[in-house]
């Protein structure tokens, strides 16, 4: 690995980054394009779902197509080599005068996995992999994590006080983090498919899960109800983003008479978004089940903003894969705590972190660790 192309590829992960939120369910890609000299001509992402992938965009900006003659072609993950919502981009780079292409990742979805690379050494292009591996996997967490697992990555949001608690014993929670930190989580919330509340949480806070405080995508609002009875006049329901809720629930007969179209007719201002039936399991929604179902929307990421009750039986069911936990530099001295009865009884037992990350936010300081 040469220091010129750790440079370019820097650069293309940079970039590919602005489509976060926005390309779902596809990955983030970031394209840049270098002249046989080692100037930079041309740069591109995938801006939007649907819409034309990073190299072609790269691709379309350079208004003097000799400067491609020799370049190189920088770009975070694998040309496409199938047809979909836009033709492949493996035949797009093969038909130009370029004399290289570095690519960060292979792409692990079927219809490509190595056949764009193949297709360009085919065609006489000689094709570098591995350039900034990991930092690619990392970009692309949650489309990586979709693609092998079949259900969304899930991060759990914790704001809690210095001695564990994430609201009084009132029940009252505003506010436990500061400014900063929420105006993080609406960062958030722009990037992930959906945020996920339970029933608890949607009665007591009646909250939007939209983003306010920042520029961006907004996200799927996700709630579980079990028995499928919240309340219709709740913001989740009623706000100017209703059709972006979606409901989870395991009561059969409720479910199956709120889809009959004749009681529906008699509930003129009824409205629910999207509702998902799922199993039920020890008189509870099946949470795995859950992610099962919401992974075929496809919906690739949760950002879990729960309380004690669906934030402990998500751990307790091993269905998280980060937490970002909040700590702010207040004590309560009693009232809910973040986490409670995850099953865990003794020290062999207990979770781990890994790639732990410490930061400050405002006042607060901010966990990241993977399970």
């Amino acid at each position: 690995m040469n220091e010129e192309d750790k440079k370019w590829m820097s650069l293309a992960l940079e970039i590919a980054d602005r489509g976060a939120g926005y390309v779902s369910p596809n990955p983030m890609v970031g394209c840049v394009i270098v002249s046989a000299e080692g100037e930079k001509i041309a740069q591109g992402i995938h801006e939007q779902y649907g819409q034309a992938h990073a190299e072609r965009n790269a691709v379309n900006s350079v208004s003097n197509k000799e400067l491609l003659d020799g370049a190189t072609v920088y770009v975070t993950l694998e040309p496409c080599a199938h047809h979909g919502n836009t033709p492949p981009c493996c035949e797009l780079l093969a038909e130009l005068p370029i004399g290289r292409v570095v690519v960060a990742m292979e792409d692990p979805t079927p219809k490509v996995a190595g056949k764009g690379i193949e297709y360009l050494r085919d065609h006489d292009i000689d094709v570098k992999v591995g350039i900034l591996e990991e930092q690619a996997e990392r970009l692309n967490e949650f489309f990586l994590h979709h693609q092998k697992w079949g259900r969304p990555f899930v991060a759990l949001k914790i704001a809690q006080t210095l001695d564990g608690y994430i609201a009084a014993p009132d029940g009252d929670s505003e506010w436990i983090s500061g400014q900063h930190s929420r105006a993080l989580v609406h960062k958030w919330r722009s990037k992930y498919d959906a945020v996920m509340v339970g029933r608890n949480t949607a009665l007591l806070d009646n909250p939007r899960l939209t983003v306010r405080h920042v520029e961006g995508r907004q996200p799927k609002r996700v709630v579980i109800d079990g028995p499928l009875e919240l309340p219709d006049d709740l913001n989740l329901f009623t706000d100017q983003y209703e059709e972006k809720t979606i409901v989870i629930t395991h009561n059969e007969q409720k479910y199956r008479e709120e889809a009959d179209p004749m009681l529906n007719m008699l509930k003129s201002d009824y409205f629910r978004g999207s509702t998902l039936l799922v199993d039920e399991k020890n008189g509870h929604t099946n949470l795995a089940d859950a992610l099962k179902e919401l992974g075929k929307q496809p919906i690739t990421s949760i950002l879990v903003e729960a309380g004690q009750s669906l934030a402990s039986a998500l751990l307790r069911e091993n269905l998280v894969d980060k937490v970002e936990c909040f700590i702010a530099p207040k004590m309560l001295g009693g009232g809910t705590r973040s986490v409670l009865g995850v099953g865990i009884n003794h020290m062999s037992e207990i979770m781990e972190f890994r790639e732990v990350e410490w930061k400050q936010v405002g006042d607060d300081i901010l966990f990241s660790g993977y399970f």
